[in-house]
């Protein structure tokens, strides 16, 4: 290897760009309002070491998945100014540092608080690395439907933190994040499909075409919304949850039907596919957020 050809220095930005914080951001919130929606009351010390956990846990998915992925990075210009492809680590860096802190961040939630907490966590972790990134992610248009449960552990971990047990409510936001990743990728994959074209990732609209993922995008919807009003219908949750999670619910429903129901034009700019994904993320912070505010007002 010549002296041309040997990775930059990775300085403490490349590290952090390896956790995926943006996305690393959602995991957080869900997971602690998993935690603050449930009956009872964590010390303050021992609720922060647990949310820090969710966060490195995430942090060392994202890095083990990058380090797995590099190859696909490199392909796609949404990844090639990761780490890992711009050539500023080294791979096996990477992959000790995703261990690491997955390691480091089960033990902790385990000592800090209990057991089953980090038991989920590690299953989480497991999940994202093995079966969605190793398995499912290069051999099926089906890869984000069944991966999208390793995003839905949070708020089972936030719970579970705090209260030593699952019960109804966190199995319902569980249900409803994994049935929420699929319109919310499917959006994203429908004006990057030259992206995942081009890195042989084998995403819907590329397998399947256009037509059949905006129909699943539409189809998929039905049972979000019926899992994101579920916990008020059920009586688990009060009125501010309910009359949010109908009104954000109704918009999603409505961006998610322009989508399956529009037909792209040459030179499309993909307004609708965009405003969705968008829409998504901030969908689940709302939603999330009047959780709490129902169970603390």
């Amino acid at each position: 290897m010549t002296a041309t050809t040997l990775p930059l220095p990775a300085d403490w930005r490349d590290f952090l760009a390896l956790t995926k914080p943006r996305v690393m951001t959602l995991v957080v919130f869900t997971g602690l309002c998993g935690m603050l929606a449930a009956p009872v009351t964590i010390d303050p010390v021992l609720g922060f070491t647990a949310i820090l956990c969710i966060a490195l846990g995430a942090g060392a998915a994202g890095a083990l998945n990058q380090w797995y992925e590099a190859d696909i990075d490199s392909k796609m210009k949404r990844t090639q100014g990761r780490p890992l492809p711009a050539g500023r680590m080294e791979r096996g860096s990477a992959l000790h540092f995703g261990v690491g802190l997955a390691a480091f961040s089960v033990i902790l939630l385990g000592l800090a608080t209990n057991v089953l907490a980090a038991a989920i966590l590690t299953v989480s972790i497991l999940f994202y690395v093995l079966v969605y990134t190793v398995w499912l992610k290069r051999r099926t248009p089906q890869n984000i439907v069944i991966g999208g449960a390793a995003g839905a552990f949070p708020p089972l971990i936030g719970w579970a933190a705090a209260t030593g047990d699952i019960a109804t409510l966190p199995v319902l936001l569980f249900v409803l994040v994994f049935l929420w990743t699929p319109p919310h990728f499917w959006a994203l994959a429908l004006f990057m499909k030259t992206d995942y074209a081009a890195a042989g990732v084998p995403m819907l609209p590329v397998v399947a075409g256009e037509r059949a993922t905006r129909t699943q995008i539409g189809l998929y919807t039905i049972p979000m919304a019926a899992a994101a009003i579920a916990p008020w219908a059920l009586g688990l949750t009060g009125a501010i949850y309910g009359w949010v999670a109908v009104a954000t619910t109704a918009l999603f429903a409505a961006m998610a039907a322009q989508v399956a129901t529009r037909r792209t034009r040459p030179d499309d700019t993909m307004r609708p596919e965009k405003r969705l994904f968008a829409y998504s993320i901030l969908y689940l912070f709302i939603l999330f957020g009047a959780l709490v505010a129902d169970h603390w007002i």
